[in-house]
């Protein structure tokens, strides 16, 4: 008798019905081997009856559906999260329905922190419960989740989700509980609406947000499309810097410094300034502190010298003992041709160095010894003035007053401006000046901007004020000008 091959084919369709509805790979994998072991061996015992059956076409079957689900199993292994079986970062930038959808991003802060000391199970769990949390509210929302606790899914950009975000927010006040352990979860969201970009950009922008909203204190920010201009801006504006200096872009202003016992403006503090022709002025801040972090301050110091030395030496021909203050970056410390540049450029225009005040900023690369220290001592011995600048907000420590060989001590602003407010503030500017003219040092207070300010240094007995009271930052020809009206008022 023979059943051809209808009967075997149906059974292997059969088969490779259920193992296409199984998600687990095992259960496909076993469903698979038995119908083909099935297929094989059934027909020899059948034989032995005289039942005859065509198999050939069943087993085609059955190996053309499981090189399509390994296929598919494959494709999928790349597209899903390995911990918590959801579609990760990949098979978000290549879903394509998600571009014309707002796209947020949520991010654990302390994910990597709390996933280090977990196993493997309890890290699923974890991942669970933040799971549950972000589809409150969205029990069909497909979230995507990448490394390092980073989960994002799409809304439509017409839903009013800023309530929502922010009452995901507040479920992550409340601990995870994990194996009885409670577990803290700090999270910030990103959102980008939608600009056309593709999604792997998107996601990044997205990403730059949540990172913004956790930098300044917030619940979630959007992202802002012109973070992209200012990116490049950033990325461009050391070679930018150079240039400019070369360009005449680069400018230096004087602001004042008054001596409270003399009652007149005896010096000013150079400040470098960048006028950029597109952007318009640039902030100080911004261009130093950049500078700064990757060694390219160099340049920068060496013309701010250079013009402070010359504008100091043309004030002193009508105004004698003028004194000019340049901010100098512990990083320059490590130079050793700076000695010979800074005299030189003092020898140039015929100024004392006396006249010269290096105000350095606590920082760390002054908190050790060696060749800093040594720079210092060169300096000190070429006659210039060592000034400690912003005083108060780094390495304030007696051992540290002690190294450096520093004649002047600038207090910080922060705490002179709110000396009328603030007692601790007071205390810190009082004990500060004492301690400095125990130890024969100048005192300069920055940032003075009220009378009431300025009469309480005088009180204390503050050698000179810095601030807006006192005169804002001004050209050299304007600060020539007031130096003039101030002696001729003087003198009548």
């Amino acid at each position: 008798m023979s059943f051809g091959w209808l009967a075997p084919l149906l059974l292997a369709l059969g088969a490779c019905w259920a193992a296409a509805t199984r998600k687990s790979a095992g259960q496909v994998g076993s469903i698979l081997l038995s119908a083909v072991l099935l297929l094989l061996f059934a027909p020899v015992g059948l034989e032995s009856a005289l039942i005859f059956v065509d198999v050939t076409p069943a087993l085609f079957a059955v190996i053309v559906v499981s090189t399509v689900l390994a296929l598919r199993r494959w494709k999928q292994r790349g597209l899903v999260n390995t911990v918590s079986g959801l579609p990760n970062l990949s098979a978000l930038k290549a879903n394509k329905a998600g571009r014309d959808k707002a796209l947020i991003a949520a991010r654990v802060l302390n994910y990597a922190e709390i996933a280090a000391a977990l196993p493997p199970e309890q890290e699923r769990q974890l991942v669970d419960q933040i799971v549950s949390r972000l589809r409150v509210g969205a029990p069909d929302r497909t979230l995507y989740e990448g490394d390092g606790g980073i989960f994002a899914w799409f809304e439509e950009p017409e839903l009013p989700f800023a309530n929502h975000i922010e009452a995901l927010y507040a479920l992550f006040r409340n601990p995870a509980r994990v194996e009885g352990q409670s577990i803290d979860l700090a999270i910030s969201f990103g959102v980008e609406i939608g600009s056309g970009r593709s999604l792997t950009n998107r996601l990044a922008s997205s990403l730059v947000a949540a990172e913004e909203a956790a930098h300044d204190g917030l619940k979630w920010k959007y992202y802002d499309p012109e973070a992209l201009e200012d990116a490049s801006w950033k990325l461009s504006i050391l070679s930018q810097l150079d240039s400019a200096v070369d360009k005449g872009e680069v400018w230096v202003a004087y602001q004042p410094k008054f001596d409270l016992k003399q009652r007149k403006i005896v010096g000013a503090e150079a400040l470098a300034r960048w006028t950029h022709p597109e952007k318009g002025p640039i902030a100080a801040s911004e261009f130093i502190a950049a500078a700064e972090q990757h060694d390219r301050i160099g340049k920068l110091t060496d013309f701010v010298l250079e013009q402070a030395i010359s504008a100091a030496a043309i004030v002193n021909r009508k105004h004698p003992g003028f004194g000019i203050a340049v901010n100098l970056s512990a990083r320059l410390l490590t130079d050793r041709s700076l000695v010979l540049r800074l005299g030189a450029m003092m020898a140039r225009h015929h100024l004392s160095p006396d006249l010269l005040t290096l105000e350095l900023t606590e920082t760390a690369e002054l908190a050790g010894s060696g060749a800093a220290f040594d720079m210092l001592s060169s300096l000190r011995d070429l006659g210039v003035t060592i000034a400690i600048d912003d005083y108060g907000t780094g390495l304030s420590t007696l051992d540290y007053l002690k190294k450096i060989p520093a004649s002047e001590i600038k207090i910080d602003q922060s705490f002179v401006k709110t000396i009328l407010d603030n007692r601790s503030d007071l205390v810190m500017v009082q004990s500060t000046i004492a301690l400095a003219h125990s130890l024969g040092r100048k005192v300069v207070a920055e940032g003075v901007e009220h009378q009431g300010v300025l009469d309480a240094l005088v009180d204390m007995g503050c050698d000179v004020a810095q601030g807006y009271i006192i005169g804002r930052p001004m050209s050299i020809d304007s600060l020539t000008k007031r130096l003039s009206a101030d002696r001729r008022s003087s003198v009548a």
